[in-house]
C-alpha cells in the first residue's frame, strides 16, 4: 500500500526566509570567529619572536683577554633590540584588538594595514643591518682596516646570529601579517579617492 503526502494532507517541509537567514548568519558567525582566532594567534607569533630575539642580544656580551664587548657598542644591535621591543609590543596591542569581536570598519582595516606596513620595514631594516655588522664582524673588511672579531668574541658573534636569524622569522610573520591586512582592506572597501562627479569632456578644436 503506497503513502503519498498528498493523500494525507501532509505538506513537505519547508524551511522560511527566516530560518534560512539565521542559519547563513551562524555559519559566517563561525567563519569569523575561526578568522579572527587564526589572526590573534599569528600576530602572538612575532610578539614570542621579538621578545626571545630582544631577550638574547641583552644578555649578549664577553670579556676575554683581548678585552670585552657587549652589543651596546654596536648600533646597528642597540636598533636591533629597540625595533623587537617595539614590534613586540605592537603584536601585542594589535592581537589584543583583533581578538575582541568588532565590525570590521573602514577606519580599523586602514589602521591595521598602515601599521602593519610600517611595522614589516622597521623589524625589516633592524634585521639587515646588523645582518651587515655580523658579516663584517665574521669577514672583516681590509679597506677600512676592519679585522674579523668573531675569532676573538666567538661566542658574542654566536649569540647575535641566534638573535638576528629569529628577527628574520619575526619578519617573515609581519610580512604575511601585511599581505592578511592588505587582503581584507581592498576586499571590502574602496581606496579613499574623492573621484569628481563631473564626466571629463574632452575639447575638439577644430582646423
Amino acid at each position: 500500500m503506497e503513502k503519498s503526502e498528498k493523500g494525507n494532507g501532509v505538506a513537505p517541509a519547508t524551511r522560511s526566509p527566516m530560518a534560512l537567514m539565521g542559519s547563513f548568519r551562524n555559519e559566517n558567525q563561525e567563519v569569523n570567529t575561526s578568522m579572527r582566532t587564526a589572526e590573534t594567534m599569528l600576530r602572538l607569533v612575532p610578539m614570542a619572536l621579538g621578545v626571545a630575539a630582544l631577550v638574547v642580544m641583552l644578555k649578549n656580551s664577553q670579556s676575554n683577554d683581548f678585552g670585552s664587548v657587549s652589543y651596546s657598542d654596536l648600533g646597528a644591535f642597540r636598533y636591533l633590540v629597540h625595533a623587537n621591543g617595539i614590534c613586540a609590543g605592537y603584536s601585542l596591542l594589535s592581537a589584543i584588538i583583533a581578538a575582541v569581536p568588532r565590525p570590521s570598519t573602514m577606519p580599523r582595516a586602514w589602521t591595521f594595514f598602515l601599521l602593519d606596513q610600517i611595522l614589516t620595514y622597521i623589524i625589516l631594516g633592524a634585521a639587515a643591518v646588523s645582518t651587515e655588522v655580523l658579516y663584517l664582524a665574521n669577514k672583516g673588511d681590509s679597506a677600512i682596516t676592519w679585522s674579523a672579531a668573531c675569532g676573538t668574541f666567538a661566542g658574542f658573534c654566536h649569540k647575535a646570529t641566534i638573535a638576528v636569524v629569529i628577527t628574520f622569522v619575526a619578519v617573515i610573520c609581519y610580512a604575511v601579517l601585511s599581505l592578511v591586512s592588505s587582503y581584507r582592506l581592498f576586499t571590502k572597501f574602496d581606496a579613499p579617492v574623492n573621484y569628481p562627479s563631473k564626466t571629463i569632456e574632452a575639447t575638439v578644436f577644430h582646423g
